[in-house]
């Protein structure tokens, strides 16, 4: 199907289907990016508390010359914050140098502290809390959601939710394609949000022959292709991420594809399953995963 411009949210707000993603881009080269991408067209940045990157990436948006109201910007919740809901809102606020949020997501459905898995806090409370600033602040966070949550874990969510979460961010590639996840956010009309379309840092979906033989059909690069494939799903955007100015600009040429392309790439998690960002590291187990268990 043809690719998205932009995507309606469920509170009315159109969100960019590209935008520039920023885990991992360290302060130095993030701002210069942000700019970069900003002055080329770009008009959805993403970061978080946790990459600890939110003053750069504000003042990427500054140094862009970029009206803040042309620009989506998403930040999330760090684990670390979700006893402090409020407080962690305005040091993002006070970070980005910025009044509002477009979408503010619990990053991780894992409460945590300084020693590690917070296993006395439920990630159901945060989310409770989120919705109470979210209600109390329509000035200053105009969408919130969460991202790396699983069927299982949405059901939870769905189930005590006053405020339907507006996106649900996940690892989205032909190696881990998460259509479950998908299908089970297009039902209650949440928009998904893919990272690492490339297959994570390494890139190592550009070199798959299936890949380079579609990219060869449309002329475009592998990573085009990839890109592509995210923003060619109903109701899913994409955020590439990069800070060099050719791959940013490049990164950019989404293509309409064939259903039948579609369905190629899909089927590469068959015998090719990958999850590269695996939640153990948090202390929380597989958080309903099914590949994990």
């Amino acid at each position: 199907m043809p690719v998205s411009k932009s995507i309606k949210l469920n509170t009315g707000a159109e969100m960019p289907t590209l935008g520039l993603g920023t885990w991992r881009s360290q302060p130095g080269a993030v701002e210069k990016a942000v700019a970069h991408a900003l002055k080329s067209g770009y008009r959805h940045i993403d970061t978080a508390t946790a990459y600890a990157n939110e003053k750069e990436v504000g003042l990427g948006i500054k140094d862009s010359g970029v009206p803040r109201e042309e620009i989506f910007l998403t930040t999330k919740l760090s684990n670390v914050d979700q006893r402090d809901v409020e407080g962690a809102l305005k040091r993002s606020l006070e970070q980005l140098d910025t009044p509002y949020l477009d979408l503010w997501l619990m990053h991780w459905p894992c409460p945590m502290n300084a020693s590690g898995a917070d296993k006395e806090h439920d990630w159901l409370d945060t989310w409770k809390d989120i919705e109470r600033v979210y209600k109390a602040h329509p000035d200053k966070v105009k969408a919130i959601g969460v991202s790396n949550f699983s069927v299982s874990y949405l059901k939870r969510l769905l189930e005590a939710a006053s405020v339907v979460p507006a996106v649900n961010q996940i690892e989205s590639h032909p190696a881990c394609m998460q259509e479950d996840i998908v299908e089970e956010c297009r039902k209650h009309g949440i928009v998904v949000t893919a990272y690492s379309p490339l297959g994570s840092d390494n890139a190592p979906l550009l070199a798959n022959p299936v890949v380079e033989k579609i990219a060869k059909k449309y002329d475009v690069s592998p990573a085009n292709i990839l890109i592509s494939l995210q923003a060619n799903r109903p109701g899913v955007n994409v955020i590439p991420k990069s800070v060099t100015p050719s791959r940013i600009d490049q990164n950019a040429k989404l293509v309409d594809l064939a259903d039948e392309d579609v369905k190629e790439l899909a089927a590469i998690e068959k015998t090719n399953h990958n999850r590269v960002c695996k939640p153990y590291w948090t202390g929380w187990g597989n958080i309903g995963f099914p590949d994990l268990d």
